[in-house]
């Protein structure tokens, strides 16, 4: 209720409340109009005419009196507000809960202050009814005014142009490469800041593409972060040491990458005027939970990797402001193809495994994750980047769909699905990580459903490793941390970028790198290269 109110603007909002409170009117009256054709057509002429003679007494002296009660009672189911950025049936539910409940109190006033003057159900029942229809349509007429000719709002910095120029940093990888190609085909101009350890290969599909830029460089170096942010309108900041093995493998560089080159991309991108930063985070921050969790649940990191992710959160959401607006999504474990294939995965690990060693290895199947399919991610990243700032910004989201909540002795039933003669054995082991996540939110607010099941992205993997498009699943430029294992930690460019992380890194700059602990942002100290 008092975030409904903080988050009001007058001006915006005026217009929409004067509609409705004129909408509860004319369904009063319309409903006086249903109740008298209605008797008359019974034959019930009296009846009819006493209706007309009391209603218009009624409507005068006690419906005026008591008709703001309608919109006070839309304000705080969030009408002008929050709900606003709700789609679909969600919409239109919530639509006819605010509307029954004010209908309610509505009659309620009405006996306490006027009983002697109540209006028959043969006028309340309609009007109730062309109250809820008359408020729907309106918000439905709209939406398809919005969807089919092109309006354009007065506010032009609220909603991005097609035409804006978006930044993925981190963008030749498993996700980013697949998301540059799809904001491309939206009609974004598009800029990529990655040090491409991985290769370019990811990028060859949009490389000749003229809205594409390419500049190759390390997002913990200062200069290469602002010349990829200076121009830019938007920032989707997918770069990261992901996974905890890769990350346990070398701490120093997993810090550096994971949380000191989001504090400063943080500084650089609010300085160069930046309206927006979505950044990739992870629903392994939850932890462990023997309940489903959404975003105001606790988080309870049990990795570096994943309080990393908790710890950048928090710097994020404090830089919010009224010009700069981060937006966190939480992403449940990907899986699927991508230009940039990954088999250190679960569901793309145990499918490369039955497909050409027919056994696969299950550690604490009773376990929850949730997935959701790489090409479905990307399109998540665009529903929220396309959503207004006044809905999204300063906003957390899962990103996935609550239909891939899946034990993984499920996902092991589904691989045995797909390749029968699979012999699955199951072993037991010390990671506790175990969540099912509620993403009703990123729903309700950017209408994102997933399109691909697991068993989807299993039959697609299984397609690629028949059709020989994956020679060879255990190659290390498929596993992350077994690359950066071979391939080394990444090093910096000069002792200044040393002493620039270990500052965003809140330690001192004596060639020391940082560890998260807890999660309030302190650290341990950790020697670089130890």
């Amino acid at each position: 209720m008092i975030q409904s109110l903080q988050s009001l603007k007058s001006r915006e909002a005026l217009p929409r409340i004067i509609a409705d409170f004129l909408i509860v009117h004319l369904s009063m009256i319309s409903a006086l109009a249903v109740s008298v054709i209605y008797q008359t057509a019974r034959g019930h002429g009296p009846d009819a005419q006493q209706i007309t003679s009391q209603f218009s007494q009624y409507y005068v002296s006690f419906f005026w009196l008591l008709s703001p009660i309608f919109p006070i009672v839309f304000l705080l189911n969030g009408f002008y507000t929050h709900s606003r950025a709700y789609v679909g049936k969600y919409k239109i539910l919530v639509i006819f809960r605010g509307v029954a409940v004010a209908v309610m109190l509505f009659f309620a006033a009405n006996f306490l202050l006027f009983g002697s003057a109540q209006v028959g159900r043969s006028v309340a029942v309609p009007f109730a009814a062309w109250a809820a229809l008359g408020l729907c349509s309106a918000r439905l007429l709209k939406a398809w005014f919005q969807r089919h000719y092109d309006v354009k709002p007065r506010n032009r910095a609220d909603v991005r142009s097609r035409l804006s120029r978006v930044l993925v940093v981190g963008g030749a990888g498993y996700i980013g490469s697949l998301l540059a190609e799809r904001l491309l085909e939206k009609g974004y101009k598009v800029r990529v800041l990655d040090s491409l350890v991985y290769g370019d290969e990811p990028l060859r599909p949009v490389r000749d593409n003229p809205d594409f830029e390419l500049i190759v460089g390390d997002c913990r170096n200062i200069q290469d972060v602002v010349r990829a942010v200076h121009g830019v309108d938007s920032i989707i900041h997918l770069a990261a040491i992901v996974g905890d093995p890769a990350c346990e493998q070398d701490r120093a560089s997993a810090l550096e990458t994971n949380y000191a080159a989001t504090r400063m991309l943080i500084e650089i991108a609010k300085g160069n005027g930046v309206n927006r930063l979505l950044f990739a985070s992870s629903c392994s921050v939850y932890g462990t939970s023997e309940h489903e969790v959404n975003e105001e649940s606790p988080v309870f990191p049990m990795s570096l990797y994943a309080q990393t992710k908790v710890d950048s959160e928090k710097a994020l959401l404090e830089a919010a402001s009224e010009t700069f607006h981060p937006t966190i999504l939480r992403f449940a474990t990907v899986f699927g193809l991508s230009y940039r294939p990954r088999f250190d995965l679960v569901v793309n690990l145990l499918t490369a495994k039955a497909s050409r060693e027919s056994i696969i290895t299950i550690f604490n199947g009773h376990q929850w994750r949730p997935f959701i399919h790489v090409k479905d991610v990307a399109e998540a990243i665009v529903h929220v980047l396309e959503s207004s700032v006044r809905f999204v910004g300063g906003q957390v989201f899962n990103v996935g769909d609550s239909r891939l909540n899946h034990t993984l002795s499920e996902v092991a039933g589904l691989i045995r699905d797909a390749f029968p003669t699979t012999r699955v054995e199951h072993v037991d082991n010390g990671d506790r990580r175990n969540y099912r996540v509620s993403f009703k939110k990123l729903e309700q607010r950017v209408a994102f459903r997933a399109r691909y099941s697991v068993q989807d992205g299993i039959q697609e993997l299984k397609n690629a490793f028949e059709e020989r498009l994956i020679a060879d699943y255990t190659d290390l430029r498929y596993h992350n941390q077994r690359f950066l294992k071979e391939a080394g930690g990444p090093g910096h460019k000069n002792e200044m970028d040393v002493k620039v992380m270990a500052a965003f890194a809140g330690v001192s700059v004596n060639g020391r790198a940082a560890e998260p602990h807890g999660q309030n942002g302190n650290y341990k100290q950790v020697v670089r290269g130890s």
